[in-house]
């Protein structure tokens, strides 16, 4: 795992090596073992290397096709690497190194960007082209791995974290008001924006190209999700082998590494399918949980500490087990580094994951992790049930955006973004959401219909924001973190699964009378053992029957207790100053008026609490660089 940089000076004027040098410092953490420059003209690339495979010199990155006219700096892990090698060889390209790298450069000499079909794992790379002089920027399928972009001052700057561009004259670091308001509306970016004007992401599942001269960019998408109902369902007992077979060879393939590989284990299907499977494979191998202190939580959150479940299964799998424990204080002592790298805020209380990222960073340098089991396989269902009976595409549309609007109302959204309305209102939240499904909206006609519509958004989205947090929050220790729920067959099988081998409550749901919901539906839309139901039934072979049926339950810390509770003056101290930064762009009587509700125990908006703290925080981080004087900003991290 790697920190990939570089510049594109379009009027081909010499590129900056002391630029790209700051550039790539800037990532020093994504690849502590070494780092390496290429410049000709007026295209550069930086790498820092984390040697993961293939540890010796002939891995170094930046790195050139044989032929001289490809250079290289990746990120990432292509899993099917011998595979593909084999193939090449026989086709007589030939190799110098172990890596994947280098099996990456030949694909793309022999099957141009159609090799990124052909690869099965997590990247994203920067691709110089010295023949056409045309740069590519490109992401995996899912979005695992990130990749920035900024252009402007004749200038194109491509990293894999938006830091990188602080240290760059050219880059004016402002921040971006529809993409706060973006941010504000899903606690997420459904679109390529960031919380820095002009700083775009590239899209996963895509590639981008610019040309030395024209700096015209054109992105292309080279794969997609299809979530469908199989006109010809097979078997359940077929399709229990099937996904047996595809979740091992899904594990297995990941174990490739020339250095140790340990795995999160939570009390979870998930993290324990992953860890369960690994385990047969991995004599000797190391887990890693984050708990929370409860000595002073409440409610539904006593339930969210998983260490007891999680020692459990370490037993039982006979892993080296470590755990760490949290309290209120942790959360507010870790913000400033937690936004540091973060960048921008996404999806939900991040800061368990720094943690519990550090603690296995301590040990290895490589981390299974079950990330995108609840999103391939139907793991959300009280979302889903929201809206399965729709009179039209936009009704649903209409259902469905409700529910994510998961931080300030509507109804008080415009009030909240008074200082900079002028600057948001021409940005309309329900137009971003419904583009996310673009030709889809054509093939509704059966509540399955509908579900597969969710989970196509939520893997665009909700499980693009978990990965990007993911991979920076984990390489913020220099750990690379694996998802093996993502890999393509096992992707492409899900996909095809009818939606009652997800859900098992669908039926009933749909048949609830509309006009008498409530009490009644309180069973569907809150914590459940329904979702999940294949792979539920699979991991008996492989799990405790106590974690096949345990309820769904997110990695999350007690904060709606802290936050009224032993963290209530933190939470005052920020949101109460009149001095706040965040207050030079939103209205702080509404917002108050929120925090108020969740303080006095009217409202749980622990969600809201948390964005804008760490809004705040974002804010502090980038001030300097918003008066330009981005040195100092590196200075501080």
């Amino acid at each position: 795992m790697c920190g990939v940089t570089g510049i594109l000076n379009l009027d081909d004027r010499p590129a900056s090596a002391q630029a790209l040098r700051a550039m790539t410092d800037a990532v020093a953490h994504r690849g502590p073992d070494s780092d390496g420059y290429w410049i000709e003209g007026g295209a550069a690339l930086g790498h820092r290397r984390l040697s993961i495979i293939d540890l010796s010199p002939t891995g170094a990155q930046p790195m050139h096709s044989p032929d001289g006219r490809y250079v290289i700096s990746y990120n990432g892990e292509i899993y099917n690497f011998r595979e593909l090698r084999t193939e090449l060889e026989a086709q007589g390209y030939r190799f110098k190194s172990r890596s994947d790298t280098e099996v990456l450069l030949q694909a793309i000499a022999a099957w141009g960007m159609d090799a990124l079909s052909r690869l099965n794992g997590m990247f994203a790379f920067a691709l110089w082209d010295r023949r056409e002089r045309r740069l590519t920027l490109a992401r995996d399928r899912y979005g695992i791995k990130p990749m920035y972009y900024w252009q402007g001052g004749g200038q194109f700057l491509f990293a894999s974290e938006s830091k990188a561009f602080l240290p760059v004259s050219s880059f004016a670091a402002q921040l971006d008001p529809e993409g706060l308001l973006e941010y504000f509306t899903f606690q997420n970016f459904f679109t390529d924006r960031t919380l820095l004007k002009g700083v775009r992401i590239v899209r996963a599942g895509c590639y981008l190209t610019i040309s030395a001269g024209s700096g015209a960019v054109k992105q292309t998408r080279y794969w997609d999700y299809s979530f469908e109902e199989p006109e010809n369902p097979r078997a359940d007992a077929d399709y229990q082998e099937e996904l047996d077979h595809l979740l091992q060879q899904a594990v297995k393939r990941q174990l490739v590494s020339d250095v140790e590989i340990g795995a999160y284990l939570s009390g979870g299907l998930d993290s324990g399918t992953v860890t369960a499977i690994a385990a047969k494979s991995l004599r000797y191998m190391r887990t890693f949980t984050c708990g929370f202190d409860m000595s002073s939580v409440s409610g539904l959150e006593l339930q969210f500490d998983e260490r007891a479940a999680s020692e459990r299964m370490s037993y039982h799998f006979s892993t080296e087990h470590y755990e760490m424990v949290l309290k209120s204080g942790d959360m507010e002592r870790v913000i400033p580094r937690l936004v540091w790298h973060l960048e921008e805020p996404r999806v939900g209380q991040s800061y368990p994951n720094f943690y519990v990222a550090q603690l296995a960073g301590k040990f290895n340098k490589v981390v299974l992790s079950g990330t995108g089991g609840d999103e391939i396989f139907g793991g959300y269902p009280w979302r889903y049930y929201r809206a399965v009976v729709n009179q039209s595409f936009e009704d649903y549309i209409d259902k469905y955006y409700a529910y994510w609007q998961r931080l300030i109302p509507n109804n008080v959204l415009k009030r909240s973004f008074a200082p900079i309305l002028d600057q948001v209102q021409n940005v309309w939240t329900r137009d971003i959401f419904r583009d996310i499904f673009g030709v889809h909206a054509d093939r509704l006609t059966r509540p399955e219909d509908y579900v597969n519509h969710s989970l196509y958004l939520e893997a665009k989205t909700f499980l693009h924001g978990l990965l990007t947090v993911e991979d920076k929050l984990s390489m913020a220790h220099s750990l690379e973190t694996r998802v093996p729920f993502l890999d393509n067959d096992l992707v492409d099988f899900a996909m095809k699964l009818p939606a009652r081998m997800k859900l098992a409550k669908l039926d009933e749901v749909v048949a609830l009378d509309e006009n008498k919901l409530g009490r009644k539906t309180a069973r569907y839309f809150h914590k459940t053992n329904d979702g999940k139901m294949l792979l539920r039934n699979v991991m008996q072979r492989h799990v405790p029957q106590e974690v096949v049926e345990r309820d769904k339950q997110g990695f999350s810390g007690p904060d709606a207790s802290w936050f009224k509770g032993q963290s209530i003056e933190f939470v005052r101290r920020i949101l109460f100053d009149d001095g706040a930064q965040i207050y030079r762009y939103l209205d702080p009587a509404p917002l108050r008026a929120l925090v108020n509700d969740h303080l006095e125990g009217r409202e749980n908006r622990r969600l809201l609490i948390w964005s804008l703290i760490n809004v705040e925080y974002t804010l502090r981080m980038y001030s300097t660089a918003f008066e330009r004087a981005p040195e100092r900003v590196l200075a501080a991290s």
